[in-house]
């Protein structure tokens, strides 16, 4: 056999000489000795076969099969190189590692072949995360939907042309879950080609198709009053609901021989909703600004209680009746418009000069009227709700607005003077012992408790409950009054009715004197002719 050698024994790695006969330690100790044992082993029969066909295997590119490679038993004892001591002439030493040599293992190119305790470990399965946003809202699921067209079946059956508009109420009730108020809207929405009657398939395509059937109410009175190229609601949205709301609610029947003042309430109610729902003041009430509201459940009240006097939140006739009356009153032209003079007399001259002046320079909102000085009707809704109902968020916004004179988002000492000397006077010419804006001062630190005693901020006075107290101090002296003195009967309503604001304890007084000054007014224009026939009755 032609075989050059002239490797330096001292690279010789012991180890991949596999012979197990001897221990690699002894050969790594005994160079010479490992010499002459490769040698010898050069120089056997079998062995120069064996180097041959490994040879010819690599040229042939096909893959080597040598102990230690594989971990088939039957390849290892088939190819294991010849041994140099006979059978049982050495005594067997301890069992070698399965995972071989750790410098053998390092010469490795690819993955090992051998078994390893890591395999039999499974990969973990990925997690399958389910579908969980929906452009068109989640579809319902089967067991939802079979019941829901099981009910939809009875309320259809027999009407295979569908069911008219005075038909539609029990499904927008019973099956809808919505007011019954929105049947005509939901009935329009759904008749789009304007037949005047609604299908079975139709209503099946709109209300369990599209999805509406697994949003929530406040979602999906959204969608039923929202326009589609819209993605907000205007004060016009709500004008078929409060229109069939006075054409079909009980308690509003007896206006609908007077039609200007069903507008007048329709009006009223559309402005109190966007004056507590709208926080942006922008005219656009978003979903979120319909969800965070109480708007749903004050309208799924008023569809239940016959009594809408009950309904405190937006819908009461009494809180209608109050604001139209108090604005009719201060409109002494009847123009439907209110100027500075005609304000500076709300709740007997009540409110200061100053204050006036920074609600008509249109600071804490801009007036919908469009004639110059002048303030409208929404104007004046939003104005009285501030003023009798300073507990509310949207009232203390309103005239954080109006004292701070800098608009830089804080109070200070100065600007809050500058509307209390206004007070000062006005307690002097009135024979009051005054207040010193000092002691006043230190009394609102300790009412609001602000972060900073130099200024106040408007988290400051959201988060106190007697800040409505801070601004009646500043600019109306009748309730300034009645706080320093603490009014009695005013403490034992709030004691009383603990769940009512400060709005519907004042709409209640007023509503009782507006209707005790109409009786009383009925009974003198009728005493005349109650006497007269009285006079001429015995002849």
């Amino acid at each position: 056999m032609d075989v050059d050698f002239n490797e330096d024994v001292a690279s010789l790695d012991a180890e991949l000489l596999q012979i197990p006969e001897v221990s690699p330690l002894a050969l790594k100790s005994n160079p010479d000795v490992a010499k002459k044992l490769f040698d010898q082993w050069l120089s056997l029969p079998e062995t120069a076969s064996t180097v041959k066909s490994l040879l010819n295997n690599a040229n042939a590119g096909v893959p080597l099969n040598v102990p230690g490679t594989s971990s088939s038993p039957k390849a290892g004892s088939s190819n294991s190189l010849p041994s140099m001591f006979p059978a049982g002439s050495a005594p067997p030493l301890s069992p070698r590692s399965s995972s071989g040599s750790p410098r053998f293992v390092k010469q490795r190119v690819g993955p090992s072949t051998l078994g390893s305790p890591l395999k039999l470990v499974n990969e973990p399965l990925k997690e399958l995360i389910p579908q969980f946003y929906f452009t068109n809202g989640r579809p319902p699921p089967n067991e939802l939907k079979e019941r829901c067209l099981f009910r939809i079946n009875q309320f259809f059956y027999g009407h295979l042309d569908g069911l008219q508009i005075n038909e539609f109420k029990l499904v927008t009730k019973e099956i809808c879950k919505l007011p019954s108020f929105f049947s005509t809207i939901l009935f329009r929405k759904i008749d789009v080609d304007c037949t005047g009657a609604v299908t079975r398939d139709a209503f099946v395509d709109y209300w369990v198709n599209g999805n509406m059937l697994t949003k929530d109410v406040a979602t999906q009175i959204f969608t039923i009053l929202k326009r589609q190229d819209l993605k907000y609601l205007t004060q016009d949205d709500f004008k078929p609901v409060l229109r069939e709301l006075l054409a079909t609610h009980p308690g509003l029947e007896f206006l609908q021989s007077t039609p200007e003042f069903q507008d007048r309430y329709a009006e009223t109610v559309v402005y109190r909703i966007f004056y507590y729902m709208n926080r942006a003041g922008n005219g656009q009430l978003t979903l979120r600004e319909l969800k965070r509201g109480n708007l749903i459940a004050a309208m799924q009240h008023a569809d239940e209680e016959e009594d809408i006097n009950k309904v405190l939140r937006y819908f009461s006739y009494e809180h209608f009746y109050v604001i139209y009356c108090k604005f009719w009153e201060l409109d002494t032209d009847h123009d439907f418009l209110i100027d500075k003079e005609n304000l500076i007399r709300y709740g007997n001259r009540a409110l200061t000069y100053r204050i006036v002046d920074r609600i008509f320079s249109q600071v804490p909102r801009r007036f919908t009227s469009k004639f110059e000085g002048k303030m409208g009707y929404e104007d004046f809704v939003y104005f009285i709700l501030s003023e009798e109902d300073k507990s509310a968020e949207p009232s203390l916004e309103y005239w954080f607005k109006c004292i701070d004179l800098d608009g830089n988002g804080i109070l200070t000492r100065n600007e809050m003077l500058f509307f209390y000397e206004e007070q000062l006077h006005r307690m002097e010419c009135m024979a009051q012992e005054p207040v010193l804006f000092e002691d006043i001062l230190c009394q609102i630190v300790d009412m609001i408790g602000p972060e900073n005693e130099n200024y106040f901020m408007l988290r400051d006075l959201k988060g106190s409950r007697l800040s409505g107290n801070v601004f009646n101090i500043l600019f109306n002296l009748n309730k300034f009054m009645a706080f320093e003195t603490r009014d009695p009967f005013l403490i034992r309503q709030e004691r009383e009715n603990p769940n009512l604001t400060e709005w519907d304890r004042f709409a209640h007084r007023e509503y009782i004197r507006l209707s005790m000054e109409e009786d009383a007014e009925d009974a003198s224009n009728g005493s005349g002719d109650v006497w007269d026939e009285s006079l001429e009755a015995p002849f």
